[in-house]
């Protein structure tokens, strides 16, 4: 008798030949940013991206955390502080990886949508402080 870890309660999941765990695993996906984008949104994205130089693992790191504030853009990108700095022209660049970010990637799923969260109000949401603050 095989034990499953609750990868498999659905009975529909049943009719296919796969392990437990690649449902583990597209139950994890599911639940974050990488989940709403298409892939021409991760083309176009890459394609927006090639302005402010970026490595593929960090264009990579940005599809997949989706981050939504400078913060959230600091452990992603190697040499920050260097490479967005503040000399005149620079700030702006920072700006506009914030807003193509904000502009091209669709938000993450919500907590309220995944019923774990009650009480976060649309203040509280990151991602629509961010996109006030950009434009």
């Amino acid at each position: 008798m095989k034990i499953s870890r609750g990868a498999g309660k659905d009975p529909t999941r049943l009719i296919a030949g796969i392990a437990p765990s690649e449902y583990k695993v597209y139950d994890y996906l599911e639940q974050t940013a990488a989940s709403t984008q298409t892939r021409d949104i991760a083309i176009e994205f890459v394609q927006k991206c090639k302005e402010y130089n970026l490595a593929k693992a960090e264009i990579l790191n940005i599809l997949n955390i989706r981050p939504s504030c400078e913060a959230a853009l600091y452990p992603i990108i190697e040499d920050w502080d260097i490479r967005f700095s503040v000399e005149e022209g620079k700030e702006e660049e920072e700006l506009g990886l914030l807003k193509t970010i904000c502009q091209v990637l669709p938000p993450p799923p919500s907590v309220m949508e995944s019923g774990e969260g009650i009480g976060v109000e649309e203040e509280d949401n990151p991602d629509e402080q961010q996109k006030k603050a950009v434009e």
